[in-house]
């Protein structure tokens, strides 16, 4: 008797259990599962938006001339001009942090151009530190009285992601561990629901990896760059199950 029909057609039906059951797997967020040693390895997601609780908004202004006191002096009305603006706006002035004038002579560089049109080139900061994030959005969009005084604002060049304030999780220990349960609860969900369909009990714990959680800006994508007051934070933990 030939047995190479009955062998082809037991291969056949083998690979379609296969396929059947990694299909299954894909679906469920099933990560792995080993029928040798009776495990199941499972993966947990949890995402939560939250607001930033500190605020760093660096005003930053520009001033250029042919004569350095006149630049020098510009550029201390624009710095009194922008601390009265924002006593204005109700910050203290423990929250408001005044850095030095910097005017630099261009001619002086040691690779200087000799078609540059101002001599002197000078600039101030003024520098917002606040937990009252939402005073600082607030006054960050109410600065046209400073450009009609004739303060020229520029870009934040103190740190990434261009103009305007920079907001902080500073209270980040306080989300995470919640963060991290909800991760487990649904890694383990996942599990159970896995053992529960293949006839089998979910058994202890065998190994753990809690993943590492992600800050991103208030859309979900890239990486934060200070910019968006609202904050996702996403982790996916790792967990494998005994199976009984």
């Amino acid at each position: 008797m030939n047995d190479a029909p009955l062998a082809r057609m037991v291969a056949a039906l083998l690979l379609a259990a296969g396929l059947v059951l990694a299909g299954f797997l894909v679906g469920t967020g099933l990560e792995r599962f080993r029928m040798a040693d009776r495990s199941v390895t499972v993966k947990g997601l949890a995402e939560k938006d939250v607001e930033s609780d500190f605020a760093t908004w660096t005003l930053t202004f520009r001033r250029g001339g042919n004569e350095f006191g006149a630049v020098q002096k510009a550029l201390a009305d624009d710095r009194d001009r922008v601390v009265e603006f924002l006593r204005a706006q109700g910050f203290a002035d423990a929250e408001i942090e005044v850095r030095p004038l910097q005017v630099q002579d261009l001619f002086a560089r040691e690779y200087a151009q000799g078609n540059q049109p101002l001599r002197f080139n000078g600039v101030g900061r003024v520098v917002v530190k606040t937990a009252r994030v939402a005073a600082v959005e607030a006054a960050a969009l109410a600065v046209d009285p400073l450009i009609q005084a004739g303060v020229q604002l520029t870009g934040n060049d103190d740190g990434p992601g261009g103009p305007g304030p920079r907001y902080q999780l500073r209270g980040f220990n306080d989300v995470k561990a919640p963060l991290l349960a909800e991760a487990t609860r649904n890694a383990r969900e996942q599990a159970l629901k896995f053992a529960a369909e293949a006839g089998a009990q979910l058994g202890k714990l065998k190994n753990a990896n809690q993943g590492v959680i992600t800050i991103s800006g208030s859309d979900g994508q890239g990486f934060d760059d200070g910019s968006s007051r609202t904050k996702r934070l996403r982790v996916v933990s790792t967990f494998e199950y005994e199976l009984r």
